[in-house]
């Protein structure tokens, strides 16, 4: 499935559904005379190493001939100001309530003239690694930004020749390129920290006063993922991996997670080399709902660097880093300083040498399904066996806000949040995603809860998360009922205790919660997100046992 770039003088009319206001606005943009193409990584990085403020360090990039990059190219180092995380507050899409098409077409056009007099860089990359998925990208983006243009391109496919014929051979949809207008420097009262646009269904955004490379990489995924969602996929914001086990059978699991619940470290772990392990992305790929093959959507990885000091063995595999700092190490030579030191999330781009085990897709139809979740009431590991409330669960998916945010005035970071399988950057109905979700549990993929936090007051450990994944990887996990259609493992310290009344307190409050975040979705954004009414009851079944368990507790 490939993209369209070109039109007959037929095609080009109002009748056709891949043009809009908003989409001619920007695709206009790109042929000005102020513009300048960018074919290539290497180009980019020439750019992006002789921008104002980059630091070059004394790294070498490993292995850049396998990179579409030159011998000799460096690590680099580019800093942003006060906002080092994603605005969420500032994202405005088609469509929502309140959305007005012809105020922001207004705006976007007085931000396209008012970059006239800037050089402008276009850069085209693909999201979606093989032929049946490969969706074409522009970025438009002015001088002064070269190190968020060259990281665009590592972060997703350069036009390199192999992936030219790859995208030549695909199927073409009926969908356009998609096309990104962006001006980090533009200011307007009404978006002091910014404005990221998007039509999702005309595969076209611009991203306003915003510096944070993740804007960029999100932004270009969220239209990539409406585009899958749109011809067939379950569009995921996980981590997907394959398990070969020693009697050469296969297990292929996912792990859905936000930003610090594990999902990258679960998807990379080599589980002391148990298993030969295969990666297909640790943070966006997309599932086919007719034959349960993924597909990953990026060859890089946009990765936290907090866990990887100085003397990291990992840190081999950077190409870029942002938001760190930089010092000198005995040899004089500038090399990062990581750990969060200067300020929280700090990042950086790791080739996808990183996994030595890389495909772009998983031919094997996926096996399970994890829901990484911080939530206290729940222990290690859950097993959901009614595709109802699997899908539910998914949709309330309870987590907490990190680093990774620029949030808005007045919301508390350490709050239990839900976000919907993961993924805040939805932008089509949220029924849709529950519906595709269901669907594979309904075909035979097992679901799994798993805690990533406390256990009440008791940290559950990235071991204790690696031994339950493997128990069930390997098929020897023994779980018993504990509530309507879920299943808990006996781990020793981490047993809910129903006969607590406390416990069941907490256990009920929790799950209220979800009952309330469902309810919530008939009326927030018009309720385009609206959940179907078998979503609710799952969890007021739920509700309804543990009152009378309960209920049997205080008379007992």
């Amino acid at each position: 499935m490939a993209t369209k770039s070109f039109f007959t003088k037929d095609e080009i009319s109002s009748s056709n559904p891949i043009f809009s206001r908003i989409r001619t606005t920007i695709e206009t943009a790109f042929y000005g005379n102020n513009v300048v193409k960018v074919d290539s990584p290497k180009e980019a990085y020439k750019l992006a190493k002789n921008s104002p403020g980059t630091i070059v360090t004394n790294i070498n990039v490993y292995k850049p001939e396998l990179l579409a990059l030159d011998e000799g190219t460096k690590i680099l180092i580019f800093n942003d100001g006060a906002i080092t995380g994603r605005y969420a507050a500032g994202r405005r899409i088609i469509g929502e309530p309140g959305v007005d098409e012809n105020k922001y077409a207004e705006i976007i056009r007085e931000a396209v003239y008012n970059t006239r007099y800037k050089k402008m860089y276009h850069a085209i990359s693909f999201t979606g690694l093989h032929e049946d998925f490969i969706v074409k990208n522009h970025l438009l983006i002015p001088e002064g930004h070269e190190n968020i243009l060259y990281n665009w391109l590592l972060n997703f496919q350069p036009l390199t020749v192999d992936f030219i014929k790859i995208y030549e051979n695909s199927r073409v949809l009926n969908e356009g390129d998609i096309y990104i207008f962006s001006d980090p420097d533009w200011k307007h009262p009404d978006f002091p920290l910014g404005l990221s646009f998007f039509d999702p269904q005309h595969n076209c955004a611009a991203i306003l006063g915003m510096r944070y490379f993740g804007e960029f990489k999100k932004g270009t995924l969220t239209l990539g993922w409406g585009t899958a969602n749109r011809n067939g996929y379950a569009s995921c914001h996980g981590g997907l991996k394959k398990y070969t086990l020693k009697n050469n059978e296969t297990f292929v699991a996912a792990f859905f997670g936000l930003s610090g619940s594990g999902k990258s470290t679960l998807t990379h772990a080599k589980h002391n080399g148990k298993y030969d392990i295969t990666v297909l992305h640790d943070d966006a790929f997309i599932i086919s709902m007719s034959d349960g093959s993924t597909i990953s959507l990026e060859p890089s990885y946009f990765d936290k660097t907090s866990d990887y000091p100085a003397n990291s063995e990992d840190n081999k595999y950077l190409l870029t880093i942002q938001n760190c700092g930089a010092t000198l190490d005995e040899e004089g030579r500038v090399i990062p300083v990581t750990e969060d030191i200067r300020n929280g999330n700090g990042r950086a781009i790791k080739s996808k040498l990183w996994s030595p085990n890389r495909v772009y897709k998983v031919e094997e139809p996926i096996n399970a399904i994890f829901w990484l979740m911080k939530d206290p009431v729940l222990p290690p590991i859950v097993k959901i066996t009614d595709p109802v409330l699997a899908s539910t669960l998914g949709a309330t998916l309870a987590t907490k806000r990190t680093s990774a945010e620029k949030l808005a005035e007045g919301i508390d970071p350490e709050a239990l949040v839900f976000e919907p399988y993961a993924n805040p950057f939805r932008t089509y109905p949220l029924s849709d995603d529950y519906y595709s979700f269901k669907k594979l549990f309904e075909k035979g993929v097992e679901c799994y809860i798993l805690n990533t936090g406390h256990f009440m007051d008791k940290k559950i450990t990235k071991e204790i998360t690696l031994s339950v994944i493997e128990s069930v990887v390997e098929g020897r996990a023994e779980f018993k009922e504990w509530a309507n259609n879920i299943e808990i493992m006996d781990i020793e310290e981490f047993i809910p205790d129903m006969t607590n009344k406390e416990y069941v307190n907490n256990f009920i409050g929790s799950m209220k919660k979800r009952l309330e975040f469902i309810k919530s979705r008939e009326t927030e954004r018009g309720g385009i997100d609206k959940l179907p009414l078998e979503c609710s009851e799952s969890i007021e079944e739920i509700i309804n046992v543990c009152k009378n368990n309960k209920k049997d507790i205080l008379e007992g």
